[in-house]
C-alpha cells in the first residue's frame, strides 16, 4: 500500500504542503509546467531552492499579475479591480475552479476544500455560505495552493495518509476583521477533531487553507506508520524561526 506521511510539526500552510509534494517528483520541471497550464487567471507558480537552518527544500512561490502574494495582501474586493473574475462567495470560487485547465476530479477536491473553509466562516459570522467575502482565503495564492495540492495528490494517488499532530502556534494575527487569537475563529473550527499543539513559537503556525487541506486529505493522525521510503520532500515556509520552518513530505510503501 503507497504511504503518505506528512510531518506537520511546524504547522502547515497552503504553499508549503504545495511545495514538499512537489519535491517528491523526479520530473519536477513538468510539474511546474503543468501547474502552470492550469491558468489560474493572473497567475504563474515558480519553485524556489532555498533553505532553513541549513536544510534545503523548496519554496513555493506564486505570483499574481507579476507581484507575489502573500495570505492577506488582497481582498476580494482588491481582487475584481485586478481582474474580471469577481471573488466574493463560495459559488464564485467554484465558477472559477471550474473553469481550470485540469482534470474533473481535481476540480471535484478543490471545490470540497473550498466547502470546509466557506462552512468554517459561516459559522463564524452567522452567514450563508455564499454570503461569505473570503478576504485571506479568497486572494488568488490561496487559490493556486489548494489546487496545486489537490493536483498532485491526484498524481502521487496515496492510498492512506498519515499526518503528525499539528503545531498552530499563540498570540494574535492581524485579519480583514481586525487581531485575532491564535489560531483563527475559522480555523479553530476547520481542525475540530484533528490532534493540535501550541508550541513554543508565538506565530499562526497553521493557516486556513492549510488546515483545510489536512482535514480533506489526511486519514489518520500520529507518528509514521512502518514504511519502506521511496521520497522525501521538504516544502519551505518564508518566515525564519531557530529551526527549519518547513513541511515535511515521506512518500513509501507499508
Amino acid at each position: 500500500m503507497t504511504e503518505l506521511y506528512l510531518d506537520c510539526s511546524m504547522g502547515c500552510a497552503g504553499d508549503m504542503l504545495s511545495a514538499a509534494l512537489y519535491e517528491l517528483f523526479p520530473e519536477k520541471d513538468r510539474i511546474i509546467e503543468k501547474l502552470n497550464s492550469i491558468e489560474i487567471p493572473g497567475v504563474r507558480y515558480t519553485a524556489k531552492r532555498t533553505d532553513s537552518c541549513g536544510i534545503t527544500g523548496t519554496h513555493m512561490k506564486v505570483e499574481f499579475n507579476d507581484k507575489e502574494e502573500h495570505q492577506g495582501e488582497y481582498n476580494c474586493v482588491e481582487l475584481h479591480k485586478h481582474h474580471h473574475y469577481h471573488h466574493t462567495g463560495f459559488k464564485d470560487i467554484c465558477s472559477l475552479i471550474d473553469s481550470l485547465n485540469i482534470e474533473t476530479n481535481v476540480k471535484e477536491s478543490a471545490k470540497t476544500v473550498y466547502g470546509f473553509i466557506a462552512f468554517a466562516e459561516s459559522c463564524v459570522h452567522g452567514k450563508e455560505m455564499d454570503n461569505i467575502h473570503f478576504h485571506e482565503l479568497g486572494t488568488m495564492d490561496a487559490v493556486a495552493d489548494v489546487v496545486a495540492v489537490c493536483y498532485m495528490m491526484s498524481l502521487l494517488k496515496p492510498e492512506h495518509i498519515t499526518a503528525s499532530t499539528v503545531r498552530i502556534g499563540y498570540g494574535t494575527v492581524k485579519c480583514a476583521h481586525g487581531i485575532m487569537s491564535v489560531p483563527a475563529p475559522a480555523t479553530t473550527l476547520l481542525l475540530l477533531g484533528i490532534p493540535v499543539f501550541t508550541g513554543d513559537i508565538e506565530c499562526e503556525m497553521c493557516t486556513p487553507t492549510g488546515a483545510a487541506l489536512v482535514k480533506y486529505f489526511v486519514n489518520e493522525f500520529g507518528k509514521m506508520p512502518a514504511m519502506t521510503m521511496s521520497a522525501v520532500g521538504y516544502g519551505m515556509g518564508s518566515r525564519k524561526f531557530d529551526r527549519p520552518n518547513c513541511v515535511r513530505a515521506i512518500l513509501g510503501t507499508s
